[in-house]
């Protein structure tokens, strides 16, 4: 009979202590401060898991949570603005009137917008580059970058115009700007390129602060697409390097941000068109997107 009421008596005991100790800590927190004159430092009670086992939360000075989560702060690309350019959209074919407006692009006037082309089966590049800006527009959301569109399904009925796509990059402030495309050459003209803006000067037009960084950008995304994609650099034309600076498009010519435009292959290609219409190898394309763009924002190639 002893040692029963001695165990029973001993397992009241053990779960008291710590509630004891807890009313401590609160009590001597509240009482002010110390017979020294110092005021009494509070400890963080410890917390509870669900085994039962007691462990201090504490969160590191890299933004990481004690049980191994990172926090926003500490993602690759936490605080960058990107912004998403889908090439053309897919009802520009319905408003001919509307697209056909002219605007002006600093060295010029041109159509508000394109309707784009199509593979050969009726694939049309609208589709292809709002498919590949979503699966983009995912992976670096999930490195911590906040990323918006020029426009996206559900959007306008037709554009925006060339100059209004440059001006929703720069009025975000954007750190990175990617126009996402995909050529219409002849058959047997194959691969990718990208377009840098060239220095231009005039009328409204005024690159001369990006030209450097978007080379930069450019480079790195030549590199990562590739990589990610496997495609080369395009045979027909920029001599095969995959990259060419030009003056003639006002998403380029008005940009006040680092920009640059992807075509990332020849929809009348038949070869070229089989990848673009493969799912699979359209998210290894926003892969080569997003690495590209992570680099350049990482200060890297």
């Amino acid at each position: 009979m002893f040692s029963n009421k001695s165990g029973v008596l001993a397992i009241v005991v053990a779960a008291l202590l710590p509630t004891c100790f807890a009313g401590w800590l609160v009590w001597d927190s509240l009482r002010g401060p110390g017979a020294g004159g110092e005021p009494q430092r509070v400890l963080p009670l410890p917390s509870v898991s669900a085994s039962g086992s007691a462990s201090a939360r504490t969160d590191d000075a890299n933004g990481t949570a004690a049980a191994g989560t990172p926090t926003a702060s500490a993602l690759p690309l936490a605080g960058k603005v990107v912004v998403l350019d889908p090439g053309h959209n897919p009802t520009d074919h319905e408003h001919t009137a509307e697209i056909n407006r002219l605007v002006d692009i600093g060295t010029g006037r041109k159509a508000c917008d394109t309707t784009g082309t199509a593979t050969k089966a009726g694939y049309a590049e609208a589709a292809f580059t709002l498919d590949v800006v979503h699966r983009a527009r995912a992976l670096l959301t999930a490195r911590g970058a906040t990323v918006k569109l020029t426009h996206d399904t559900g959007g306008p009925a037709f554009g925006p115009c060339i100059d209004e796509r440059a001006r929703i990059g720069n009025e975000a402030g954007a750190d990175a700007a990617v126009s996402v495309h995909a050529d219409g050459s002849a058959a047997g003209d194959r691969g990718f390129h990208v377009i840098l803006p060239a220095s231009v000067h005039q009328g409204i037009a005024d690159t001369r602060a990006i030209v450097a960084p978007s080379r930069r950008l450019g480079t790195a995304m030549k590199r990562h697409f590739a990589d990610a994609t496997g495609s080369a650099p395009a045979n027909y034309l920029a001599g095969g390097t995959g990259l060419i600076s030009r003056s003639d498009l006002g998403g380029l010519n008005l940009t006040t941000v680092p920009k640059v435009f992807i075509e990332c292959g020849n929809m009348r290609d038949p070869n070229d068109a089989a990848e673009l219409t493969d799912p699979a190898w359209r998210q290894s394309a926003a892969e080569g997107i997003a690495d590209g763009i992570t680099a350049f924002l990482r200060g890297k190639t």
